[in-house]
């Protein structure tokens, strides 16, 4: 039986009191303008820094439009959206130059400017000097598993957000042998294994920093303003926060996923999936996957909506990004990594560029050949479209 209580929420009282069912509690949605603006311009920046480390990678002299076109795939661009196009709005960070092909037609070549190449160096200097951090960001997601491996497409996916160099799969694997290895899955996919176990690293960013409240632990709770929670929520919610807190380092195989104690759990699961991202968000459609290897209910990512208050649910561009309310000041990440301060130099960058060329301080460099070149999506193989003026 379902009641609504005002326009906040849906309770369905008849499970109310029954602490083993899940109770089955609607919160409405409320846009964040704050947050939404952090979300916003991140696919940009993400494209931007992958294809200054795949030029910089192969090679000094430049990349011809058709070799970057299949990196598309590791890019993130919107499909309306050309590679060339993209390249063209920054030229303080791509210089664009032609070249003949074997037929001898121009073909558009990118490098890297001075620019771009000295804050390739630095952020190659950050990263170095955070590799343990990283590593181990990657090595407590793969704890979380039950089996500690996942594919590696799910790793790719989530590469940029715990601060992975975009060659993770081959070069985590000739760093540090005595901790990673690539095996077969049974669908035929490349899976990457963690091989050391660290009890040390089995602990929650909630356990490491929350005191408990009688004997449980209680996630922060924050929303949007002019929310209005209804007071059947907020009992409901109370209620929610005092049932146990289950590690997500430890196995739930036992719970009955029909359970608040096992959205609890699953809740505390992608709290901490979060806080190992470098900017405490990330697509939705990364952690889709996610189901097996967690242990995860159908349908689980159902937790964004019914947990406005510890998730925010961004709609901004074409995608769903889910945001760690907690970990924000209204639109400042209260703790930053070194590689999140790197990030933000290099968005000002491409900021500047785009802005310095709509102004026309850069001549049209557009030579417009590279229709001949096919745009293709190096994960599927598919045709996406052509690379035209």
């Amino acid at each position: 039986m379902l009641r609504r209580v005002k326009e906040g929420c849906t309770v369905s009282i008849l499970n109310y009191h029954q602490k083993r069912t899940l109770v089955n509690v609607k919160l409405k949605w409320v846009k964040d303008r704050v947050l939404d603006g952090v979300v916003a311009g991140s696919r940009e920046l993400k494209a931007g820094s992958t294809l200054v480390s795949i030029i910089a990678k192969n090679s000094s002299s430049g990349l011809p439009i058709y070799h970057l076109q299949t990196k598309r795939g590791q890019l993130g661009l919107p499909h309306d959206l050309k590679v060339s196009t993209f390249l063209r709005r920054y030229p303080n960070i791509f210089e664009e130059f032609s070249c003949p092909d074997s037929a001898g037609t121009p073909v558009p070549w990118f490098k890297l400017t001075p620019e771009a190449l000295e804050f390739h160096h630095e952020e190659v200097n950050i990263l170095r000097q955070c590799s343990t951090d990283i590593i181990n960001r990657l090595r407590k997601l793969l704890m979380m598993t039950n089996k500690t491996m996942l594919p590696l497409q799910t790793v790719d996916q989530l590469k940029w957000d715990l601060g992975l160099p975009h060659d993770c799969g081959s070069s985590l694997i000739i760093k540090y042998p005595e901790l990673f290895k690539l095996v077969d899955l049974p669908d035929g996919r490349a899976g990457l294994k963690l091989l050391a176990w660290d009890n040390k690293l089995a602990v929650s960013h909630l356990e490491a920093n929350s005191a408990k409240d009688n004997g449980t632990l209680m996630f922060p709770i924050g929303f949007t303003r002019g929310f209005g929670l209804k007071r059947k929520c907020m009992e409901w919610l109370d209620e929610w926060q005092k049932l146990p807190y289950t590690s997500p380092y430890v196995d739930a195989s036992h719970l009955d996923p029909r359970t608040d104690v096992s959205e609890k759990r699953i809740v505390g699961v992608f709290h901490e999936l979060l806080h190992l991202t470098l900017q405490k968000k990330t697509e939705r459609q990364n952690v889709s996957n996610l189901r097996k290897p967690l242990q995860f209910p159908q349908k689980f990512t159902k937790v964004f909506e019914r947990h406005p208050g510890i998730f925010y649910l961004s709609m901004k561009g074409d995608t769903q990004t889910i945001v760690l309310r907690e970990a924000y000041d209204r639109n400042k990440l209260i703790e930053k990594h070194p590689v999140v301060h790197i990030r933000e130099k290099f968005a000002n960058m491409m900021k500047q560029g785009f802005l310095d060329r709509s102004r026309g301080l850069y001549k049209d460099t557009n030579q417009g050949p590279e229709e001949e070149y096919s745009d293709i999506d190096s994960d599927s193989g598919m045709l996406l479209e052509h690379e035209a003026n």
